[in-house]
């Protein structure tokens, strides 16, 4: 009897395993289909279209006008 308990709960373990692991495989897929459809950047276009990266970009552009003002002074 006690090797029949046995028997179910690791026939149970591993089908309980197989089925989170295709579960987790499938959001992975899913998630990666939903990204692509709204056409988010990928890489280093990402970081380049990040509003703190623009923020960045917009005050170095601002510096040397500042600088020029200052050297004129």
């Amino acid at each position: 009897m006690d090797g029949e308990k046995r028997h179910g709960w690791f026939r149970t373990f591993v089908l309980g395993s197989v089925v989170g692991a295709s579960a987790a495989l499938a959001a992975g897929s899913r998630r990666r289909r939903i990204q692509r459809r709204r056409g988010r950047p990928r890489g280093l276009a990402a970081f380049e279209s990040a509003p703190c990266y623009l923020e960045l970009i917009e005050d170095e552009r601002e510096e040397p006008a500042v600088q020029d003002a200052r050297r004129d002074a």
